[in-house]
């Protein structure tokens, strides 16, 4: 058992397998602006970074403005798809809900969006704090987890970070918490490996085993 008085969670690519609808929202952005928006599997690897990156990657020559209204269309869309392509990871529930500790969240998601889609997955009520990015910078800034742990009372040193990408890595490393790598999200194994987790799992389960 990997045990923490605080933990605190990625939502996307760690909780839930939401590429198909993140992304089926950025193809809808793209549509127009591009000859063919880039296939899924291309677009899961910017997941859990701000959409400037995905947007300048297919579109480099993009002022802010077209980028601020890439993104406003985004923000339509995606909560329009009702999360309907979007799961849990298997065993997520029930490892939230034997885990102990205190819980938040650190995601790029607003926090809006984020309470409403863990309560849509029914995992809303195992978190003391859903923490989103909400007008300061995304990860890999440590901002979000700061935030989070200011709002639990809680120090860096208490805290395990479980994320599934780079930017989680890199993220948690500032903050000065410990991190958890998952291998079963959406990042990359060596870019992940470069910010040397402290540990890593294949399943949510493997924190309380």
């Amino acid at each position: 058992m990997i045990s923490f008085p605080v933990y605190l969670f990625d939502i996307d690519g760690t909780l839930l397998d939401s590429a198909a609808d993140i992304c089926g929202a950025i193809q809808q952005a793209l549509e127009g602006h591009v000859a063919e928006p880039p296939p899924l599997e291309y677009l899961r690897r910017f997941v859990g970074y701000h959409l400037d990156v995905c947007f300048l990657d297919a579109l480099p020559n993009y002022s802010r403005q077209q980028l601020d209204e890439l993104i406003q269309i985004y923000r339509t869309a995606y909560p329009a798809r009702g999360h309907a392509s979007t799961r849990c990871y298997p065993g997520v529930a029930e490892a939230l809900q034997s885990l102990g500790g205190r819980k938040g969240t650190a995601t790029t998601k607003g926090t809006p969006t984020t309470r409403v889609i863990l309560d849509q997955f029914g995992l809303l009520p195992y978190f003391d704090h859903v923490q989103g990015t909400d007008g300061f910078p995304c990860k890999p800034e440590p901002d979000v987890i700061l935030r989070s742990l200011a709002a639990l009372g809680a120090t860096p040193g208490e805290c395990l970070f479980v994320g599934d990408s780079a930017a989680d890595m890199e993220a948690g490393r500032r903050a000065g918490v410990r991190t958890c790598a998952v291998r079963y999200g959406y990042g990359n194994f060596e870019d992940m490996a470069r910010w040397d987790p402290d540990y890593w799992i294949s399943d949510l389960g493997e924190l309380c085993r």
